[in-house]
C-alpha cells in the first residue's frame, strides 16, 4: 500500500472503541503517523498522547489529517465516511462489516 500511504500520511482514526483503539496502537507501533482520533463523546481527551476530537472537521483543521480509517458500528459507518469526505480527507478506509446496502448507495 506504499502507493496510497507514505511518509506524508497523517492518519485519523474514527471510532475509538476496542477495535479502533487496538488498531490505533498497532499503527503507532508500526510507525504510522497517527495524528488524531474521533469519538463523539470523548472530544478533548487523548489516547496514548493522540488527541481525540468530536468531529472529523475539527480533527482535520487541528492536525492536517489526510487519511482516515473508520472503526464505527455498521449503523453509523456511512455517516462516518461522509463526514470524513466532507472534511476533505482524500483517502478513507472503512473496516466496518455489515453496513446496510442502501447506506452505501448513499455514500
Amino acid at each position: 500500500m506504499a502507493v496510497l500511504v507514505d511518509a506524508e500520511t497523517r492518519l485519523l482514526v474514527q471510532g475509538i472503541g476496542t477495535e479502533g483503539t487496538n488498531h490505533l496502537r498497532r499503527s503507532v507501533a508500526y510507525g504510522t503517523n497517527v495524528v488524531a482520533a474521533i469519538h463523539p463523546r470523548r472530544g478533548g481527551e487523548d489516547v496514548d498522547g493522540i488527541p481525540i476530537f468530536t468531529t472529523a472537521e475539527q480533527a482535520v483543521s487541528a492536525t492536517g489529517a489526510n487519511v482516515g480509517i473508520i472503526f464505527v458500528p455498521a449503523p453509523g459507518a456511512a455517516d462516518a465516511i461522509l463526514e470524513e469526505a466532507a472534511a476533505g480527507i482524500p483517502l478513507i478506509v472503512c473496516i466496518t462489516e455489515g453496513i446496510p446496502v442502501l447506506d452505501m448507495v448513499k455514500v
